[in-house]
């Protein structure tokens, strides 16, 4: 038996910064809990951080206002970012003086924030099986380790027998 989260988004079209830069705040607050994801945004030192803190406020608003609307019980405690994209929107085209009377042409780039939020479920499971596969791969890596010198041994007195 599935049981299916629901989403709360939010949205903030026609940004003016380039999605390049937009996302460096945006992967600060990807999967992180709502209120560390606030305190990430209202703390990071870039001029697109106060748009995604009221885009993350915003969509917790969304998701109380749905909640309430549908009768589903909801903690906000339990909320966290699902997703936090940045797609491009429309560019502006713009012409720069140049010398010798010539123009260069460059653009300015817009983004479209979008920000999902889910609530979080039970996750033990899968954080046991992460926490087993570093322990394998370590393992690994040292029957490796071992395996290493003793070839570089058997070279070396194979290099003194033929001098």
């Amino acid at each position: 038996m599935a049981v299916e989260t629901k989403e709360y988004r939010a949205e903030a079209k026609f940004q003016r910064v380039s999605p390049q830069k937009a996302r460096l705040v945006l992967n600060l607050i990807k999967g992180r809990g709502v209120q560390e994801a606030l305190e990430t945004a209202a703390f990071t030192k870039k001029r697109i951080a106060p748009v995604v803190h009221k885009l993350l406020t915003s969509a917790v608003d969304n998701a109380r206002y749905v909640a309430g609307e549908q009768g589903v019980d909801l903690d906000v405690d339990r909320l966290y970012v699902k997703t936090a994209l940045a797609n491009e929107g429309p560019r502006m085209k713009r012409i720069r003086p140049a010398p010798m009377g010539r123009a260069y042409r460059y653009q300015r780039r817009l983004s479209h924030l979008v920000v999902s939020l889910a609530e979080r479920g039970d996750g033990g499971a899968s954080l046991v099986t992460k926490v087993e596969e570093p322990e394998a791969k370590t393992a690994a890596k040292k029957a490796e380790a071992k395996k290493a010198p003793v070839k570089k041994s058997a070279a070396k007195k194979a290099a003194t027998k033929k001098s």
